[in-house]
């Protein structure tokens, strides 16, 4: 993988780059639409491609490795091939997924032992039996396996656990050296910040990160329902200390404006599944606010979805009939709202990136949180 930072905003530490890998170029800052099993929920990958045009797309190792399972996908010649998606996937490592299940997993020094959400059978997750589940599921970035520290956490919690995170990380490092390629093209692989919503242990982990060496760093344990200013606090600190000529990615953020922020203090990646599962419960994100499309003064509106035009959804159809879609509980109602928020997401992070390059991000992103901050 290679990351050349292109240009750096003048009023902030927004910056542009490009990502490169064996599955062509991600230019950031990006957004990654979340395909949890292997499908961006209610979406063909037709309509992904030409329509949304992300440069990459997140997976889930936790579900993918309960259903289709890593032995189906390694048949198929690996995720990209099993879903016919030719660009590039970034696996996390089921560290978060693993944290939502807390009342059905128990956590060890040796890994986590869980029971699946499907059918209650018992599994069990080490850093090096996930690190062999992301060779099987063969995505070009690939994730650490950490622990995410709930919200609020006490501070010795929240420490021993950033502990055992470092602790895993090495072991993740050492055992992937064994663990070759499955399919012919590279992974590059990312550690991970945790420390809750402390500075000095975000100070800590993002230290230990970076001497790490890898090509990428995540910082993840945020977004887990800390105020949105400590999470901006956090990321601050962190990517003061995160190398400046490797990208940074922030896990599971967030809102428009949480993006918009987020960006401005140093970070070039995002995924999250908020513009997907929103929309399927009749919310739509736009350059002037937020549409809760079931309102009934809706009802009658025959003007386009969004005047913008992003996406074919926005010009094709009317809000009137979206809420129809909605009252009636069409499934087609959920997918034009999916379609319309993700390419707006991704419209969102292009923006950013143009702005940055002609030097104006800073002013235009403060517009830009204003208007979004509204509720039409």
């Amino acid at each position: 993988m290679k990351f050349d930072l292109v240009t750096k905003d003048p009023l902030s530490k927004a910056r542009a780059g490009t990502i490169t890998t064996d599955h062509g170029a991600i230019q950031t800052p990006i957004f990654m639409p979340v395909g949890t099993v292997a499908s961006v929920k209610g979406v063909h990958q037709r309509e992904l491609k030409e329509e949304i045009n992300p440069d990459i797309i997140l997976g889930n190792t936790y579900h993918l490795y309960l259903r289709p399972q890593a032995d189906i996908l390694e048949k198929a010649g690996g995720l990209h091939k099993f879903m016919n998606w030719d660009r590039n996937i970034l696996t996390d490592s089921g560290g978060y997924q693993v944290y939502s299940l807390s009342a059905n997993r128990k956590i060890k020094e040796e890994g986590v032992k869980f029971k699946s959400h499907i059918d209650g059978s018992y599994h069990f997750f080490s850093p090096e039996s996930v690190m062999e589940i992301q060779r099987a599921i063969g995505a070009d970035i690939i994730m650490a396996f950490d622990e995410c520290t709930p919200y609020p956490c006490d501070y010795r919690y929240a420490k021993r656990s950033m502990h055992m995170t470092h602790r895993w990380l090495d072991r993740c490092i050492a055992h992937l050296e064994k663990v070759p390629y499955k399919y012919g093209y590279e992974q590059t692989f990312f550690p991970i910040v945790q420390g809750s919503t402390y500075k000095d242990l975000r100070a800590e982990s993002a230290e230990y990160i970076a001497n790490a060496g890898a090509q990428g760093n995540a910082i993840g344990g945020l977004s887990v329902g800390e105020p949105a200013e400590e999470m901006y606090a956090m990321t601050d600190v962190v990517c003061s200390i995160l190398p400046e000529d490797k990208p940074r990615y922030l896990m599971g953020v967030g809102t428009p404006v949480n993006i918009l922020e987020n960006i401005a203090l140093g970070v070039d990646m995002f995924d999250c599944v908020m513009p997907t599962r929103n929309a399927r419960n009749g919310m739509l994100f736009t350059a002037n606010g937020t549409i809760n499309i079931k309102n009934k003064k809706w009802e009658d509106d025959f003007s386009p979805l969004d005047e913008m035009g992003i996406t074919f959804v926005d010009t094709e159809y009317t809000k009137a009939y979206l809420r129809h879609l909605f009252a009636a509980n069409e499934y087609l109602g959920k997918q034009i709202a999916t379609i319309h928020n993700l390419g707006f997401y991704l419209w969102l992070v292009r923006e950013a990136r143009k702005h940055i390059i002609e030097g104006d991000f800073y002013t235009w992103k403060e517009k830009m949180v204003k208007q979004m901050s509204q509720r039409l």
